[in-house]
């Protein structure tokens, strides 16, 4: 895996020694968060973890695994906004379920956004962050 990525890390930047930077978020609300949305090294782009929170509101969307599902996607989006990039820059998705029975509900709703079929790495947590049934961490290449 550190082969690949360091392959990635070289493979459009000039620099061969890229330092991270670390960007600022674009939610006013999350100015204060101990974590940036989304840290470059070189043209790799490492997204923090979305969950299916409204920013406005800093809740989470009801209507269940495929709203909140929906709405980390569009979460998702957003920040790759910010960056120039669109779901189409996404090359790998760690996907973190509260009930691993909601597989095949959120996996309807993931299919749709990812039609190029990043690679994925799915599992099942007790726990998540503010209550949420899903959470998703990507990694977008700008090529």
């Amino acid at each position: 895996m550190i082969c690949i990525l360091s392959l990635l890390i070289s493979c459009k930047t000039e620099n061969t020694n890229p330092t991270a930077i670390f960007h600022k978020t674009h939610e006013p609300k999350k100015v204060n968060a101990p974590f940036s949305d989304a840290v470059q090294v070189g043209n790799l782009f490492f997204l923090s973890g979305q969950v299916g929170m409204d920013h406005t509101t800093r809740k989470l969307v009801p209507g269940g695994i495929k709203a909140e599902t929906k709405k980390v996607l569009e979460n998702i989006k957003e920040v790759l906004a910010q960056h120039q990039m669109t779901m189409d820059n996404v090359v790998k998705c760690t996907v973190i379920l509260s009930d691993i029975d909601d597989f095949s509900a959120f996996n309807q709703v993931y299919t749709t956004y990812f039609p190029q079929k990043p690679a994925r790495t799915t599992f099942a947590a007790s726990g998540l962050a503010v209550g949420a049934k899903i959470e998703i961490e990507c990694i977008a290449a700008r090529y």
